[in-house]
Order: structure tokens, then C-alpha cells, then sequence
């Protein structure tokens, strides 16, 4: 009896409740969902009937071929310009190298279809770029369709692949280019068969990502798409045309995008695995300081893609402060769509902070503990933990918001408020964040300190609150921080669980760009993007300050 206490003690009892509500909230509307789509929505009978259905009509082929064109061309996009910006900042003296860094780290956090409805006012049918060249006779594409959605998601997405690569480039050794150039090989030799097959499993990593984020991403083509549907606006329009009745084929299109997601991760580590790309950290590139037409043509580049990137933002900001009558600007300045958001939104500006807070207070608190499990207690339930926070990372979030719908509105837990989904949908989701950036810090403190309190009689909760929290308390800020940075900007979730009284900032802007409300979308868009800028700045600031939180 008295080995069987030992066993549960505290950690032991902590394990045991991370995995129940991971089950509770990951895995049962995961399984419900993959359930629900071999279920017959009329009969109720187990069939094969949906997938059947989605293979061979055409609706749901097209939109297959459509996903994987825009989140593979957006891919490409994105690796085309990360890897180049990569290069140059990483390799060269760069004038500003901070201030790109800065700004692409600004696109990354912004929400995608705040760009998409940026872009419409650049490029759309009234765009002023677009009347600009109609002015002088020449006829440009507007940004509506396909190609418009890749350009967003290659301008939204590359920071990923250039901040990853950039990182991999200054850790290369030296030795490797420097025997190829000795033995004859051009620079562009070099850098094709020395340098990127070293710093491929950055690319490839950033690379996934972005072909996740593209194909699960659902604002950017329900705003530009104009008829071009992909996987994530199929689901939520056949999760709509099927309230009232079972979702079927809104989970069955889900769960395809679940499995185009596992197959591009279990590709990139299959190709991974069959190379070894460790090097020992010694004898780093040195930068190299360009003249002539090349320093102006690198500089030229660098300042230009972020800039280009960040003119979403900077015309979001812009549009705001245009004088408006009602939904149309009427020229000069003014505050009237600030005026209107106060009028007209400020249930949805509460409601964001309200549910966005909750969340991160959930996250602050799991994060702590499940970093804790994970780095100090090395059981196969710590190892599940560990495998587990990788899955929000790859599940859209259309697909879990119906898997809270067919869970937690049906049966007993049939009476779930829409508030309380929201939080948790934005807690499960954004959790691998906190946990992410505390499993880091902590994986830098000594085991010592905390068994020195424990050997001096404090309990393991007390320890873990006197010693361990405080000095994992950075990261757990950082990881709360972009938390809240992506709960605040969730998007295609909240459309499908939200009701007239848990209405959000991101549902409000969608909703006005689709009503022609551009001065209101950018007046709510520009309090978003000042909340993000904020959250973003004090990341850097606690970011800067860990490395003297450990001394």
C-alpha cells in the first residue's frame, strides 16, 4: 500500500490530469470528427459514402487541386524570397539588419486576412493602385483569385523560412564552402551544392510550415477568392449548408486537410532521415562587406521584400484615419471609423481581450506545469505529453472548432456556452506556444535547485512555485505573449463557434470587408494590429532580458 502512495505523488497526479484534458480537448473532438466522417448523415449508418463522394465529384476534387496549388505555389513563394534574404543578412554587412529582422518578424504576427483585405484595397477592382494604371491606360489584373491568395501567402508566410535559414546559415562551418571554392566551384556552385543542402532541414522546416498555415488558412481565400474555394472554405460552407443535421462532409473535407498536413511532415522527416546534416560549431562565416552595384542590388532586395510585405499594415493604418460616410470615404482625414467601432464594436473589441485573457491564463498555468513533466520527468506519459503538443500545430482550425461543435453540443455536455468553447478552443490551440518557449528555459536551470528544496522539507508544489517558476518566468511570459499575439487573431475557428453575443474583433473585420465596410475593417484591423505590435514588443523586451534571468 505504502508503494502504491509513493507512486501517486504530486507529479505523478499533475501527469494525470495534463493527459485528461488533453484527451478531453485535443483527442475527443479529433476522433469525433474522424468518426463522424464514415457516418451516413441520413441512415446514421458507418459508410464510406463521404469519402467517396469527395473523391470523385468534381466540387470537392477541384477544391482539393486548388489547396494544394495555392499552399505549394505559396510555399515556393516564400522559400524564394526567405532563402535569399536569408543569405544576405547572414552573410553580409547590411545597413538596417536589425530593422528587417524587425519587420519580418512584424508580418509573421499580423493576422493573414488583414493582409487579404489590405491587398483589395492595393489591387482589388477600386484598389488604387489598380486606378492608378487604369489612369495612364494600362490594364492590370486585380488581386482577386488565385494568384492573389499566393502572393498573400508568400508575402504573409516567407518570414518563416528567412528567420529559421538565417539562424541555420551563421551556425554553418566555414570549412565546407571554403574547400568547395578552393576547389574550383563558382559562388552560385557553392551555394547550391555546399550551403543549402547544410542548412536544408531549416528550409524544410520553415517549408512545412508554411504549407500548413497556407492550406489550412481560410481568410485569406474566402476574401480574394471570388470563387477559387479551397479545402477550408469548402468545410466551413458544408459545415453551414448542414446545420441542423450531422456535419458530415464538412469533418470528412477536415480530415483530409489533417492528413495532407501529416503526410508533408512524415515526408520532410523521412527526407531528413536519410542524410546527416550535424556539423561542429567552429570556424563561422564572417560577413562580408559588398561595394558597388551589388551592395546597392542586396540592399535594394532586403529593404524591398519587407517593405512590400509590410505595406498590408501600413495601408490598414493608413485607410483608418480617412474621412468616411458611412461605408464610403468621402477624401481628406478624420476619426469617423474610430467613431463608429466605439459605436458599433465595442462588444467585439471586450469580447476579444475577455476570451484572448482567459485563454492565456489557462496557458500560463498548463505551460508551467506540462514544461515541467516534460523536461523533468521522463516517463512514456511525459513522452505522450510531449508527442501531443505537436498536434495543434498541424490541425486547421475550421477542423476543431467542428470537433468542439459535434463534442461539446451534443449529449451531455449539450449545454457548453459559446464562451466557454471559444476559450477552450483558443487554449488547446495556442497552448504548444507557452509550452514551447517554458520547456526551452527550463531545460537551462539546474534539477539541483529545486531537489535542494526539496531536500530542505518544502513540498514539490512548494518548490515549483518558490523555486522553478520564478526562473522559468520569462519564458513562460514570452510563451503567453504569442499566446495571446494568435488567440486575439484566431479567425476561422471563432466563425464557426461564435454567436451574436461572443462576436470578436477578426469576425467583425471579415464580416465588414464582406458588407464593403473597409473604413470600419481597417479601424478595427488597426486596433488589432497595435494590440499585436504591443505583444510583439514586449516579447522582444523579456526576450532580450533572459539570458540575465538565468545568472
Amino acid at each position: 500500500m505504502t508503494s502504491l502512495l509513493r507512486r501517486f505523488d504530486f507529479w505523478t497526479v499533475v501527469t494525470g490530469a495534463i493527459l485528461a484534458v488533453l484527451v478531453l480537448l485535443l483527442l475527443f473532438p479529433i476522433v469525433r470528427v474522424l468518426m463522424l466522417s464514415f457516418v451516413d448523415a441520413d441512415t446514421l449508418d458507418w459508410t464510406l459514402g463521404n469519402y467517396v463522394e469527395l473523391f470523385t465529384r468534381n466540387y470537392y476534387l477541384k477544391g482539393l487541386k486548388n489547396t494544394l496549388f495555392v499552399g505549394v505555389l505559396g510555399t515556393l513563394g516564400a522559400c524564394l524570397l526567405g532563402i535569399p534574404l536569408a543569405f544576405f543578412t547572414a552573410r553580409f554587412h547590411l545597413w538596417g539588419r536589425a530593422w528587417i529582422s524587425t519587420l519580418a518578424i512584424l508580418v509573421l504576427v499580423a493576422p493573414p486576412f488583414i493582409g487579404a483585405y489590405a491587398w483589395i484595397m492595393m489591387l482589388g477592382s477600386n484598389g488604387f493602385i489598380t486606378n492608378f494604371f487604369e489612369g495612364v491606360g494600362i490594364d492590370i489584373p486585380t488581386v482577386y483569385g488565385a494568384h492573389g491568395i499566393i502572393l498573400v501567402f508568400t508575402l504573409k508566410f516567407f518570414p518563416f523560412v528567412f528567420l529559421m535559414t538565417q539562424t541555420a546559415l551563421m551556425a554553418v562551418n566555414k570549412s565546407f564552402e571554403d574547400a568547395a571554392e578552393n576547389l574550383g566551384c563558382t559562388p552560385w556552385q557553392r551555394f547550391v551544392k555546399i550551403t543549402l543542402p547544410l542548412v536544408f532541414p531549416a528550409i524544410s522546416t520553415g517549408a512545412i510550415i508554411c504549407f500548413v498555415l497556407s492550406i489550412a488558412d481560410f481568410g485569406t481565400p474566402a476574401i480574394l477568392g471570388r470563387g477559387f474555394r479551397t479545402l477550408s472554405t469548402i468545410a466551413f460552407a458544408a459545415y453551414r449548408s448542414e446545420l441542423g443535421g450531422l456535419p458530415t462532409m464538412a469533418v470528412t473535407v477536415s480530415m483530409v486537410m489533417i492528413v495532407i498536413s501529416m503526410l508533408a511532415l512524415l515526408a520532410q522527416r523521412r527526407i531528413l532521415s536519410k542524410r546527416r546534416y550535424a556539423s561542429s560549431l567552429t570556424n563561422l562565416p564572417v560577413k562580408v562587406k559588398l561595394t558597388g552595384w551589388r551592395n546597392a542590388a542586396v540592399h535594394i532586395f532586403c529593404h524591398g521584400v519587407v517593405l512590400i510585405a509590410m505595406s498590408p499594415t501600413l495601408v490598414v493604418v493608413y485607410t483608418s484615419f480617412l474621412k468616411t460616410k458611412g461605408p464610403v470615404f468621402v477624401g481628406g482625414f478624420g476619426l469617423e471609423s474610430y467613431g463608429r467601432i466605439l459605436r458599433t464594436a465595442p462588444e467585439a473589441i471586450t469580447n476579444s481581450f475577455v476570451f484572448a485573457t482567459a485563454a492565456v491564463v489557462l496557458i500560463t498555468m498548463f505551460s508551467a506545469l506540462i514544461s515541467y513533466v516534460i523536461v523533468r520527468r521522463e516517463t512514456a506519459a511525459s513522452g505522450t505529453i510531449d508527442f501531443l503538443m505537436m498536434v495543434p500545430y498541424l490541425i486547421p482550425g475550421v477542423v476543431m472548432a467542428i470537433g468542439f461543435v459535434t463534442t461539446f453540443r451534443s449529449g451531455f455536455m449539450s449545454g457548453t456556452s459559446a464562451v466557454w468553447l471559444l476559450i477552450m478552443l483558443y487554449f488547446i490551440r495556442r497552448l504548444p506556444y507557452g509550452v514551447r518557449s517554458t520547456t526551452s528555459s527550463l531545460r537551462q536551470i539546474k534539477p539541483s535547485l529545486e531537489e535542494a528544496a526539496i531536500n530542505l522539507g518544502a513540498p514539490p508544489l512548494r518548490a515549483f512555485l518558490k523555486v522553478t517558476i520564478p526562473l522559468i518566468l520569462p519564458g513562460l511570459i514570452v510563451g503567453s505573449l504569442m499566446g495571446f499575439i494568435t488567440a486575439i487573431n484566431e479567425l476561422s475557428g471563432t466563425l464557426i463557434l461564435y454567436d451574436s453575443g461572443t462576436i470578436t474583433m477578426p469576425v467583425s473585420i471579415y464580416l465588414a470587408v464582406l458588407d464593403g465596410e473597409f473604413g470600419l475593417a481597417a479601424a478595427l484591423s488597426t486596433v488589432l494590429l497595435l494590440c499585436t505590435g504591443l505583444c510583439v514588443y514586449l516579447v522582444f523586451r523579456f526576450t532580450e532580458n533572459r539570458d540575465s534571468a538565468f545568472l
